[in-house]
């Protein structure tokens, strides 16, 4: 995303009553959360020994910025319908993908249940599984992220 667009968001977000913004697009998902104001510790840097003489007058504190959480890289596997994503078929059962491992395009890596009816996910892309973005018995929404293949 364009660094630009990025801090326009972000100006919009603390300009606006808009707690919390998140934008999905082709290079990946920006979201930007507006948090309340924290203390700020100050730190400054001396360029050169200071005179006794002259005091210095403190800086104003800054106002707190929207915090921008880094996106995982990669490719998303993208829930395709609206339902309970399950990591393994049973309870007890050794899950389909954990992270770190390989997968190849077409194996099952999770299970979305929708109308009592249990849909296996595959992989659309081969590669190392790097992070799952669902919990295990989570609702998940049509597009939603489940998995970041690299």
């Amino acid at each position: 995303m364009d660094l630009r667009k990025l801090k326009t968001l972000i100006d919009l977000v603390s300009d606006s009553n808009v707690s919390e913004l998140e934008i999905t697009e082709a290079e990946g998902t920006v979201r930007i959360v507006k948090s309340a104001p924290a203390p700020v510790a100050m730190v400054t840097q001396m360029a050169a020994p200071m005179s006794m003489a002259a005091p210095v007058a403190a800086a104003p504190a800054p106002v707190a910025a929207p915090v921008v959480e880094a996106v995982p890289t990669g490719h998303t596997v993208n829930s395709p319908m609206v339902g309970t994503f399950y990591r393994s078929s049973s309870p007890g059962a050794k899950s389909f993908a954990e992270v770190g491992q390989q997968v190849k395009e077409g194996e099952t890596i999770c299970i979305i249940e929708a109308m009592k009816i249990l849909n296996e996910i595959e992989a659309d892309k081969a590669g190392t599984i790097t992070k799952i973005l669902a919990e295990n018995g989570q609702a998940v929404e049509y597009g939603a992220p489940l998995f970041i293949i690299e």
